[in-house]
């Protein structure tokens, strides 16, 4: 009895003692006395004997010693003897009929033993068999039901989990499942499950309050474990429905209702072929999962249903009907059956009264309703493709609606918008339209209400109908009358931050669908108003590019150029004054002395240059149209330059926010104006470098040349400007510091931005340019080995991605057989590169595979797949060329100095044509690519 009360007062210290010295020498004690024979019997006489008055906390010691043989029974397990393990056996079977109304996770823990020792019964024919003959008979004592679920839930788990025991061999293993499938249902005959003395536990079990969560989870868990348990639980839905669902439904029991519609949706789920025979059982299943529309606070018993409707409608719409008649008949049982869904799912769908009655400024949707919606999606496209999309128009747009909106149902108007939102890809395929009157009435009436009625709810009214004008744009444009209410109502909408984004996508999408009607003078100042308001809005980034791409788009369309360059000058004009606030040298001055207005002149003038950015880019699409828009280019070059080269020459720049702002506008600007661009080139990279060489940090400098080069990377006239922005790049301070992993992990835009920047120049610059930057190469590479190695997965893959850029255009050169005087210059500056950097660079690739964290481990396998392969091709060649010629005369034969490059070349080009048709067919994990001509003779080599 000592040593009892010295367990349970080490595990009250470990608990609850406050000293940590003390809980870890009770824990020290604890580990210890694990080790020992006698916590076998201590263990066991604590769960067996009744020594509550011994101790000091609640069931913590037991807890404890289920844990202690659960751990023994599995790492000494296999050398108990037969009478111990029986004696065991019976010992947990009694702890198990004791604590069956206790502690649940102490009833775990006891299960958790059981199922370990059954694990090591070996010299029981039928050791599982035996234990549910046990587990039977402990059925017939008070709350041992508790004890038997408890066993049909864990057993199953540890007998399938490969970890539970290393000392079990698989084929034991295996004649375990066996067994454990026959106690658990799955190989009893189908005619006598549904009395199986088992089954009638569990089920019984549903009938008693304090088993019910127990007994739904196991079977839900064994519903999907077993072909033949659906099928019986399947006749017993009448049961189920009457007897418990029902009643819970008329006493609103929340918890009774969820957990039913979870295992009835389990049911359904595992088997709906049975469901689409249509019998008695699977329509009462199909009717007891109606309680979808049960209002609960969390959507969270509607949400469990959603899955079963989901299965069931893509099982029927992926059947292949053999009959028209069979069809038919399908048709005649299910359509009805969905067609109910989708009046239970409208009731769902709606918004909860609190919301419903909120008029504050802003709203707040419950995050139920919010998960609902998003899952109910996939189910109302299905149900929309069953029915038609006209018969499922016509059943959402049942109802009157009224033109007095003080007789408009606005909770359930807002649910049917949310739902045509959904379906929209089926309807818009299906073709069948709609009235559209009945959006343009809504448009109206919304449009018509003050802005102080327009809060709180009315704002989600507002979203959803935006959505829905979005999601059918191509539709709601067909009539030009339709147009100007459409754009005041989005235009509007935009200001209101809860429903800006669905207004201005739905913007954009109108814009796109109806630019050939937006010509007249009046549309184009609504557009005008539209834009000029964009300051005041302060919308996210995003939604600008949404609101300024849809208005590019229309401008664009102007057949008038000179019309078109007076509408972009008014659209910018205020992003223009915003910039110029900042560079006026007094007004700048006058800024800083007030650093909260100084702050929002920087943000506003940010903003600006997005929004010039955005026009430029959305000029760059429309340049090859017929409609070609080079004039205005030019026009607003001549206003954009000239301001932003004030910007970067002055002290603002050293904004973080506004130097990336102006960045991208110039990168937009050159990638729409082409050789427009051209003569302004040498200001512009001399800007980037110098401005990066100042401020560091600011990557966008980077990007930016990235940019250029692609644009005019082929101009051999620029070669030396190019030469010199890379140099000052790699030169500056952020780069050279780049000497570890650690570092590069700290800096990992400035890796992404140099290494893309290094690419780009490798893919787009001449070939004499790039004979001549060996120097360049070599300290670019070493940094990308560097950086291949970092932990940053972007920066790590940017790296190699550069590597792989320079060594695939540098072996394409050594493979051709004849090269021209700058492919040979080429040629001879990879090899020397190579031959430099080379081993350097496969250390770090190397290395990044083996030190990669796991989430970053299988993109850079694939790089270095690819990469690791050839390089070592190129360290061949090099190995083969200048070097053979130095090595002392007693290496080679004769003239095999001479004869070993073209034989190598010839070998490596052999095994590449292998490797790539090996790889096209899939067998590159089986080594096929050496398999070949090619790679036999690479071998032979």
């Amino acid at each position: 009895m000592e040593l009892h009360i010295k367990v349970a007062q080490a595990v009250h210290v470990l608990n609850h003692d406050t000293q940590s010295c003390n809980r870890v020498a009770a824990n020290q004690w604890l580990v210890q006395f694990q080790q020992t024979d006698a916590a076998w019997e201590i263990a066991t006489s604590i769960l067996t004997s009744d020594h509550r008055h011994l101790f000091l906390s609640e069931y913590e010691v037991e807890f404890f010693a289920a844990q202690i043989l659960k751990r023994k029974i599995q790492n000494e397990g296999y050398n108990l003897h037969l009478a111990a393990k029986d004696a065991l056996l019976n010992a947990l079977l009694v702890a198990a009929k004791r604590f069956s109304s206790g502690p649940p996770q102490l009833l775990t823990q006891i299960c958790l033993a059981l199922s370990m020792l059954v694990l090591h019964a070996v010299e029981h024919g039928k050791p599982i068999e035996k234990l549910f003959y046990s587990l039977q008979n402990l059925q017939s004592q008070d709350n041992g039901n508790n004890a038997v679920l408890e066993m049909l839930t864990v057993l199953p788990e540890i007998i399938e989990d490969q970890n539970s025991d290393c000392h079990i061999p698989s084929a034991r293993r295996y004649e375990y499942e066996q067994e454990v499938r026959a106690g658990c249902f799955s190989v009893i005959p189908l005619v006598s499950l549904p009395t199986h003395p088992l089954f009638n536990i569990v089920f019984s079990s549903l009938q008693v309050a304090s088993s019910f969560d127990l007994a739904i989870e196991v079977l839900v868990d064994l519903v999907s474990r077993y072909e033949g348990l659906p099928q019986v639980l399947l006749s017993r839905i009448g049961y189920l429905k009457e007897a418990l669902l029902f009643p819970a439904l008329k006493s609103g029991d929340q918890k009774v209702i969820g957990r039913l519609a979870c295992l009835i949706s389990e049911i359904g789920q595992a088997a709906p072929f049975l469901i689409v025979e249509a019998n008695t059982e699977a329509l009462e299943l199909a009717d007891a999962l109606y309680c979808v529309a049960f209002p609960s606070e969390d959507w969270e018993i509607a949400d469990s249903t959603l899955q079963f409707w989901c299965s069931l409608a893509g099982y029927i719409i992926g059947l292949d009907v053999d009959s028209a008649e069979n069809r038919k008949k399908l048709e005649e049982c299910f359509v009805p059956i969905f067609s109910s869904l989708i009046d239970a799912l409208l009731l769902r769908v709606q918004v909860d009264d609190c919301t419903y009655n909120d008029t504050g400024r802003t709203l707040d949707v419950p995050n139920g309703l919010e998960q609902f919606r998003m899952n109910l999606v996939e189910l109302l496209a299905d149900i929309c493709q069953l029915l038609g999309s006209a018969l499922f128009i016509q059943k959402i747009f049942l109802g009157n609606w009224k033109s007095a909106s003080i007789d408009i149902s606005w909770k359930e108007v807002e649910a049917k918008l949310f739902i045509l939102n959904a379906v929209a890809e089926v309807v818009l395929k299906e073709g069948h339209h709609f009235d559209i009157s009945i959006v343009m009435q809504l448009v109206m009436i919304l449009s018509s209400k003050p802005s102080a009625d327009l809060r709180g709810f009315m704002y989600l009214v507002y979203k959803s109908l935006a959505e829905v004008i979005g999601s059918y744009a191509k539709w709601m444009s067909s009539s030009q009358t339709n147009t100007i209410p459409l754009i005041l109502f989005l235009g509007s909408g935009i200001r209101q931050p809860f429903c800006s984004s669905a207004c201005a996508f739905a913007f954009r999408k109108l814009c796109e669908e109806a630019a050939m009607m937006m010509h007249e003078p009046s549309n184009l100042e609504i557009l005008i108003w539209i834009g000029e308001g964009l300051e005041e809005m302060k919308l996210p980034l995003e939604d600008e590019d949404e609101v300024v791409g849809a208005i590019t788009l229309i401008f664009c369309s102007i057949p008038d150029k000179k019309l078109m360059s007076n509408l972009f000058a008014r659209l910018l004009c205020p992003s223009y004054e915003n910039i110029g606030k900042v560079i006026d040298e007094d007004h700048g001055h006058t800024l800083r002395q007030n650093p909260s207005t100084y702050v929002e002149s920087i943000n506003s003038a940010a903003r600006g240059l997005h929004r010039i950015g955005t026009v430029f880019s959305y000029l760059a699409i429309h340049l090859s149209t017929s409609l070609n828009p080079d004039g205005s280019v030019v026009a607003l070059l001549e206003l954009f330059w000239p301001m932003l080269e004030k910007l970067f020459l002055s002290e603002h720049i050293e904004s973080a926010n506004l130097s990336a702002a102006a960045c991208r506008a110039l990168g937009l600007a050159i990638q729409a104006s082409g050789e427009k661009f051209g003569t302004l080139l040498p200001k512009v990279l001399d800007s980037m470098s110098i401005n990066f060489m100042s401020f560091q940090s600011h990557e966008c400098y980077m990007k930016t040349a990235a940019v250029i080069i692609e644009e005019f990377g082929v101009k051999e006239e620029y070669g030396p400007l190019f030469m010199r922005t890379f140099e000052r790049f790699s030169s500056s301070t952020s780069v050279m510091a780049l000497t570890s992993s650690y570092i590069c992990d700290q800096e990992p835009d400035v890796v992404e931005a140099y290494t893309n920047f290094a690419s780009a120049y490798v893919r787009s610059c001449s070939k004499e340019v790039l004979a001549a930057s060996g120097s360049l190469f070599e300290v670019s590479l070493q940094k990308a080995g560097i950086c291949s190695t970092a932990l940053h997965r972007g920066a790590a893959l940017s790296a190699m991605s550069y590597v792989t850029c320079f060594l695939e255009v540098g072996l394409a050169l050594l493979l051709e057989p004849e090269g021209s005087t700058s492919e040979r210059s080429v040629q001879d500056m990879v090899i020397r590169v190579i031959s430099i950097s080379g081993e350097g660079l496969v250390s770090n690739l190397v290395y990044a595979l083996l030190g990669v964290c796991s989430v970053k481990a299988a993109p850079v396998n694939s790089y270095l797949s690819e990469e690791y392969m050839v390089v070592r091709i190129m360290l061949l060649i090099d190995c083969n060329s200048a070097p053979l010629q130095t090595l002392p005369a007693e290496y080679l034969k004769p003239g095999e100095a001479e004869s070993l490059v073209p034989i190598w070349l010839k070998a490596l080009v052999a095994a590449a044509s292998d490797y790539l048709q090996s790889r096209q067919c899939g067998e590159i994990s089986s080594h096929g690519h050496m398999q070949g001509k090619g790679g036999r003779l690479l071998k032979r080599f």
